[in-house]
């Protein structure tokens, strides 16, 4: 049975020691000025800047460079409560995409741990990946949101041929281990952000 297209950006899965993900996530800022809409499933990096609270700041994380993570949540909070308190869409409770404009600072929760492991989909691009490329270090093809969550993918080894070259910000785990998954276009993976802000943000060589 051929995989289903069903792209989604990046979801966390597991940490390296095998346990499930907690669900645990920081609270980011996003500056009103930014110019590019989010979604949940996004990688992003550090801005640079904060909030006037001091909450850091962050933006579309594509390559090259370190990550700082994945977007799990989104939203604005009311009233200048601590984003802690709840992030939400206050003008519309059914919004949870970060549009490209809006005059208002948003949040994000992400998932920061270099120690987190994500499941992605390949894209559809010649040549899949193999089993061969396990271990191997790649990148990630951007995509546009369905409207709901990240149209993020992998590059398939047409798009950028896998290797051990270790500034490439995502490691090749293995295939996700579903009955309805399998090596071919639009295979879910389990990837480790390789280039970590806040692990070896040099990234570490394939094998």
């Amino acid at each position: 049975m051929a995989n289903v297209d069903r792209p989604s950006g990046y979801t966390p899965v597991k940490y390296l020691n095998g346990s499930t993900w907690s669900g645990q996530a920081n609270v980011y800022s996003i500056a009103a000025s930014y110019g590019t809409a989010l979604a949940i499933g996004d990688p992003v990096i550090s801005s640079g800047t904060a909030d006037a609270n001091g909450v850091p700041g962050i933006a579309i994380g594509a390559e090259p460079g370190a990550l700082r993570g994945v977007i799990v949540g989104l939203g604005k909070t009311a009233g200048g409560i601590a984003p802690e308190a709840g992030i939400f869409n206050t003008s519309n409770l059914d919004s949870i995409i970060r549009p490209a404009s809006d005059p208002a600072i948003w949040y994000a929760l992400v998932v920061d741990d270099p120690n987190v492991i994500f499941e992605v989909q390949e894209e559809s691009n010649g040549t899949a990946l193999a089993a061969a490329d396990v271990g191997l270090n790649q990148i990630g093809a951007t995509g546009t949101d369905n409207g709901y969550v990240s149209g993020w993918q992998l590059s398939s080894a047409t798009g950028a041929t896998p290797n051990t070259t270790a500034t490439l910000q995502l490691r090749l785990l293995g295939l996700s281990r579903k009955p309805d998954n399998a090596f071919g276009a639009y295979a879910k993976w389990l990837v480790q952000i390789n280039v970590h802000e806040l692990g070896h943000g040099t990234g570490a060589a394939g094998v």
